[in-house]
């Protein structure tokens, strides 16, 4: 990967109960061996929230989410491995999302399945980047973008930040004479403009307002369903935002109503055993506004979830 990781990994440590596979924590199996099927990847940046004047402090957020997910018990045995971070230095954002991607992309045709922490959801268009750029999109397979969020992010800034992502990648596949595939499951109405709405349509974006997606809607399934039906190569980007407030309270902007913390995590199981997912990132952690760590811990189980669906298949 080159210089694109500027952040040495760290240890992981946690709790422990001794030796053997029954008393198996995720800190036991996280190393440095890099032929693990699975890698972390921090992406230490809030640059992007503070352009769209949202509460700084998503850079820190990679830490959280390796310290709340490192004690937590493991079903079974698996390998994998942290390569550090890629960090936005001072205000060079389009730097880091660069070499996130190239990071990204090396990981992915190194054949592993990759887990991206952030940072802001600014961390997307650097995510597309990497699986845009991989040998299996390049040869041809349609990747398909899925986003559990509260906003479509498809601002017309000429500046990029957090609300720009999606755009750029929609602009990025015209360039290469091809339409983004991307569908939201979570939009809150008074969050997202008219203008928004309209940009989603011409740009023939799929989504699911968050009025829509209770436990018990047959909705939400059919949503994910017919989303994975059509695509080769799934990334999955989880905007923690598009969870209520009292569930994660330390985002950027807290949801008023938000998508119940059941639906969230059935539709990640539902992407993570479907085979197509090769990319999944987690953005807008803010732990300086976490209460009781509670942001980071469900975040760190969604991972969880996500991880070992995956490598259960």
């Amino acid at each position: 990967m080159g210089g694109a990781v500027n952040r040495a990994p760290q240890r992981w440590s946690g709790r422990d109960d001794g030796p053997g596979l029954e008393h198996l924590r995720w800190h036991h199996v996280v190393g440095s061996d890099d032929s693990a099927d699975l890698a972390f990847l921090g992406f230490r940046s809030d640059e992007g929230v503070r352009r769209n004047k949202g509460r700084p402090g998503a850079a820190d957020g990679p830490r959280a989410l390796r310290q709340a997910l490192a004690s937590m018990a493991l079903p079974g045995p698996l390998s994998a491995v942290d390569v550090g971070d890629v960090e936005v230095v001072g205000t060079a954002l389009e730097d880091g999302q660069q070499r996130l991607g190239e990071a990204v992309t090396g990981l992915l045709d190194d054949g592993k399945f990759v887990v991206v922490l952030g940072g802001g959801h600014e961390i997307a268009y650097g995510s597309y980047l990497g699986v845009a750029g991989s040998a299996r999109v390049r040869s041809g397979a349609k990747l398909g973008v899925l986003n559990l969020d509260a906003h479509f992010d498809l601002r017309a800034d000429e500046t990029p930040s957090s609300g720009t992502p999606f755009r750029q990648m929609a602009e990025q596949e015209q360039q290469r004479g091809e339409d983004l595939h991307y569908a939201v499951l979570g939009i809150s109405q008074p969050s997202n403009t008219k203008a928004l709405f309209d940009t989603a349509d011409k740009l023939g974006v799929s989504y699911l307002l968050d009025d829509d997606c209770g436990p018990s809607n047959p909705a939400v399934d059919e949503f994910v369903d017919s989303f994975l039906a059509s695509c080769d190569v799934v990334y999955l980007t989880i905007d923690l935002d598009v969870l209520p407030a009292a569930v994660a309270p330390g985002v950027s902007a807290p949801a008023a109503y938000g998508v119940p913390l059941e639906t969230v995590q059935r539709v990640c199981d539902r992407v993570a055993s479907s085979g197509k997912l090769v990319l999944c990132d987690v953005a807008e952690l803010n732990p300086e506004l976490d209460v009781d760590n509670r942001t980071a811990r469900t975040a760190a189980r969604l991972i969880h979830r996500i991880t070992t669906q995956h490598t259960r298949r």
